[in-house]
């Protein structure tokens, strides 16, 4: 047997921050080998912080990423018997006047080459093909790094460090068809390294721990994944889940949606188990001719390894009966507190209506709060997210400490106009109340017969519904914007916006009203999955938290936004459609990129639903999408949730001006029933 003692790391990393980024990657490093750790994997762009974006392009930032890695070198190496240690970190290499995406491998102190991505992310929320060009199959080069003090080879490049192989398929080199692993395995290569950035959405760890455990049982090898956690940049939320497999099996997976801005997961593996798995293989072929091109060979003794490892398990929200729940929770919880962390600001203000959305985000809040105090202390939590607060955490001695906390970092506002009723006042103050937060009621009616009194000089004669139905709407939506960010600005707190994707779809928004904020934590969800989501949340909740009885009143509404008389009863759905065809057809416009006639004879097929409403319905989404997207571009920037979404940032990028899908549409009339 050789067995080798591994670790994946696990970092919240941010983009510029230099000393910070460095002092992760230290305390990844030093835990490691204080855990007797021989080989430890960082994740992808780990010097730099991943979504540097167009700062890639300055010239200073790959010139900056090799001194940091010097200093690192420097201040992680001393020289320890039986201690010696072999990583990886990612940064951004430039070469032949070219950028590349690259990790630099460092055996007891010393770089021996740099490894280059072969297949850049280009699709979705990634445009890696902006910055980096994609290295070439099978070559190698050197280049002198002056920052090092010497020349290294970079490119195409796998190692042998003390007689055992090693070799990288960097992120997206894993989710590709022809991925790099399957060439390194028949030069014999021992343990993959994937240094990842991989962006969180629904159901996407299933994913990656079938190419991770399937990689290793198809290479015979060792396969070490790791990935980035948090909100690292603004948009991404990275979940971490590092995944260490080796000949078939799962042998440790890692936390996901971690508050540590440092974790650790560790597995002792057998490289002689994979090399006979080889053996015994009859369809593995070796390719004995070209077994060391592009291999760099360097003497070092493995320690022997004496310590047992206790394998560490999913959380038991992992495998429960609501998974896609429970990563929503967490995920969006985490995303918001890093966003305040990052963004050195003291909390959020909330517009609370008493309606699903700001219900929602509200929520996420004081979760955010409750999970990250959980997992790290009342004052570790403190110390880290809002230092501004530690005076007065430590003076705390009695109560619900996590209600004191978010009553220090949430602040909402129910704001009434003559159209605002009971049910949802009383919803609002009712879940304030149960979260423990200040919540404010303030009548914004006057201020909207103020301008309606403008509206008298401009048009001459008063201005009803029955003329002026869509101006008297969004002037209530309007005047609600000043008071929420005048808390805000008072509070030194980020203004979160409540639209979600099945709003956005549609252009279901005022602008500079309901969509005027920093921040729109739920943009990525459509409105179909909230409702179900809230509802679960009143009646059984997270794991650790449990339900939530006051979401109870929000839930039971019909989602409205109370803009019209009472005696229109206005709900959304009646200006819409049903969410739940909204969101058939808007994933089948934005994800499978359908046109209205092909929607119909899906839809058709494949619900019961009137014949001609159908086609008015999915008319009406085509016009209503085409002529919104100037509000979408407009929209407070969103997280990436699932699998698709309409930031137009990231992954959904229309003409603001079109045709309108005119003929598309006069296709479609012709299905209409005489």
């Amino acid at each position: 047997m050789k067995l080798i003692k591994v670790a994946a790391a696990v970092l919240n990393q941010t983009p510029r921050d230099w000393k910070g980024n460095k002092a992760r990657i230290l305390e990844a490093i030093r835990r490691a080998q204080a855990e007797g750790v021989t080989v430890l994997c960082l994740p992808e762009a780990t010097i730099t912080g991943y979504g540097m974006e167009d700062d890639y392009f300055c010239g200073d930032v790959p010139q900056r990423a090799l001194r940091k890695l010097a200093e690192i070198i420097k201040e992680a190496w001393t020289p320890v018997p039986g201690r010696e240690l072999i990583f990886c970190v990612g940064l951004p290499v430039r070469f032949n006047n070219s950028l590349y995406n690259a990790v630099a491998t460092v055996v007891n102190g010393k770089v021996i080459g740099f490894t280059c991505k072969q297949h850049l992310a280009g699709d979705g929320i990634h445009y890696e093909n902006r910055w980096f060009k994609p290295w070439p199959q099978g070559v190698v080069q050197l280049m002198e790094v002056p920052e090092l003090d010497g020349y290294f080879p970079i490119g195409d490049i796998h190692f042998n460090i003390g007689g055992v192989k090693f070799g990288y398929e960097i992120c997206e080199d894993a989710w590709v068809a022809g991925r790099p692993g399957t060439i390194l395995a028949t030069k014999g290569v021992d343990v993959y390294l994937n240094p990842s950035a991989s962006h969180f959405s629904f159901g996407k760890l299933e994913t990656r721990k079938n190419f991770v455990v399937d990689g290793s049982r198809a290479f015979n090898a060792t396969y070490i994944y790791t990935n980035l956690v948090g909100n690292e940049a603004g948009r991404a939320v990275y979940d971490g889940g590092a995944i260490i497999a080796s000949g078939g099996s799962l042998k440790a997976i890692g936390k996901r949606f971690s508050f540590n801005d440092v974790s650790l997961t560790t597995a002792i593996v057998d490289i002689d188990s994979t090399r006979t798995q080889n053996v015994r293989t009859a369809s593995f072929q070796p390719n004995t001719e070209k077994y060391n091109e592009g291999c760099v060979s360097v003497p070092f003794t493995f320690p022997k390894v004496t310590d047992t490892i206790t394998p560490i398990e999913q959380e038991g929200w992992e495998t429960g009966p609501n998974v896609k729940h429970e990563e929503c929770t967490r995920a969006l919880g985490l995303a918001l507190m890093d966003y305040m962390r990052k963004s050195h600001t003291k909390g959020f203000a909330v517009s609370l209506s008493g309606g699903a959305d700001s219900a929602m985000v509200t929520y996420l809040c004081a979760t955010g709060i409750n999970l990250g105090i959980n997992e790290i202390g009342f004052m570790g939590f403190v110390r880290k997210y809002c230092p501004h607060l530690e005076e007065f955490a430590g003076g705390l001695n009695e109560g619900n400490f996590v209600k004191q906390l978010a009553a220090k970092l949430i602040t909402t506002a129910y704001q009434a106009t003559a159209q605002s009723g009971d049910v949802t006042r009383n919803a609002a103050a009712g879940l304030a109340k149960a979260l423990g937060i200040p919540h404010f009621e303030f009548d914004v009616e006057p201020m909207v017969q103020d301008y309606k009194k403008l509206g008298v000089i401009v048009k001459g004669s008063e201005l009803t519904f029955q003329d002026n139905d869509i101006t008297l709407q969004n002037l209530q939506a309007r005047v609600r914007a000043p008071g929420i960010w005048m808390i805000a600005n008072m509070q030194g707190k980020l203004l979160l916006t409540t639209s979600n994707m099945s709003e956005a779809a549609v252009g279901y928004a005022t602008m500079d009203g309901d969509t005027a904020g920093c921040v729109a934590p739920i943009a990525g969800l459509p409105k179909v999955y909230i409702r179900e989501y809230l509802a679960w949340i009143a009646k059984t909740g997270p794991v650790v938290i449990g339900p939530l009885r006051a979401m109870t009143a929000i839930v039971e509404q019909q989602p409205t936004a109370e803009l019209r008389p009472a005696s229109y009863k206005q709900t959304d759905e009646d200006d819409l459609m049903p969410y739940w065809l909204l969101h058939k057809i808007e994933t089948m416009v934005v994800k499978n990129r359908y046109v209205p006639v092909e929607i119909y004879e899906e839809l058709k097929a494949t619900i019961d639903y009137d014949n001609n409403q159908l086609i008015k319905d999915i008319t009406k989404f085509f016009r209503l999408f085409s002529i919104n997207q100037w509000k979408r571009e407009r929209y407070a920037l969103s997280f990436h949730m699932d699998d698709h979404n309409l930031d137009p940032r990231t992954w959904c990028r229309t003409p603001i001006l079109t045709g309108g899908y005119e003929e598309e549409l006069e296709e479609l009339a012709k299905f209409l029933t005489r």
